[in-house]
């Protein structure tokens, strides 16, 4: 399956906070859309591994995307190293993506950082062709090099270099957010308090958004940092 955008996250969550209302937008335009989850968000405090990937596949749903993968890597102890690189390199090279998205260059959560580095680092050695990677049937899989990456911004502040209108999509991204009932606000939930489960939390997810939308001129806005200079055909390409 040849997918034009492929997203990464460190967890299950990441992506309906950080990026679902761009990957909505795209689906709604007749892109094919991915995400593959590297953790199972296994150290979270709330919910289970098992509770977190059945949340995973209803904000998929509702997102549209074509798939959704876990990596199973271990949640707060993955490294950036030959080990983990190989299995993101053949999940690119099996989906064949245009365009990579993934966490945040640094964030409050360690694991974003380095999921971001993991990714990144993969992205250009996926299309080294003296690396071997296989498909599951064992067939040898050909270099694939993504033509673009960018990383959506998380908790932390991070100045944009592009900022995509979600606008039209807003109500649907946070129809995704909602589907992680034992991650986030849940007056029914008696669970321990933590720093996402709160109503607070969900504001500031909005204020964020209506913050960088104002920035750009619409109501609603995610944010990305790119790694190269961002390249248009003509200046009417930007709003």
């Amino acid at each position: 399956m040849k997918l034009d955008i492929l997203a990464f996250a460190s967890h299950p969550d990441d992506i309906e906070l950080g990026c679902s209302g761009t990957l909505i937008a795209h689906i709604a335009a007749g892109k094919k859309v991915g995400i593959v989850d590297l953790t199972r968000g296994e150290l979270g405090t709330r919910g289970t591994p098992e509770i977190r990937l059945q949340e995973g596949e209803d904000a998929a749903r509702v997102m549209g995307v074509s798939v959704r993968d876990n990596l199973d890597m271990a949640d707060g102890f993955f490294q950036n190293d030959r080990e983990h690189q190989l299995q993101v390199i053949q999940k690119i090279r099996k989906y064949k993506p245009e365009i990579v998205l993934m966490n945040a260059v640094h964030d409050r959560h360690p694991d974003h950082g380095r999921g971001s580095d993991l990714v990144s680092e993969s992205c250009f050695k996926a299309g080294l062709k003296m690396i071997s990677t296989q498909e599951e049937s064992g067939k040898e899989q050909e270099a694939w090099r993504p033509k673009v990456v960018y990383h959506y911004i998380q908790d932390r502040l991070i100045t944009p270099d592009v900022v995509v209108d979600v606008t039209p999509y807003w109500e649907k991204k946070m129809e995704t957010i909602r589907a992680f009932k034992s991650q986030f606000y849940n007056p029914d939930d008696t669970s321990p308090n933590t720093y996402i489960s709160s109503p607070e939390f969900l504001r500031f997810v909005e204020a964020r958004a209506l913050e960088l939308g104002h920035s750009i001129g619409v109501t609603y806005g995610e944010g990305f940092t790119k790694e190269r200079h961002i390249g248009v055909k003509s200046l009417f390409d930007l709003i």
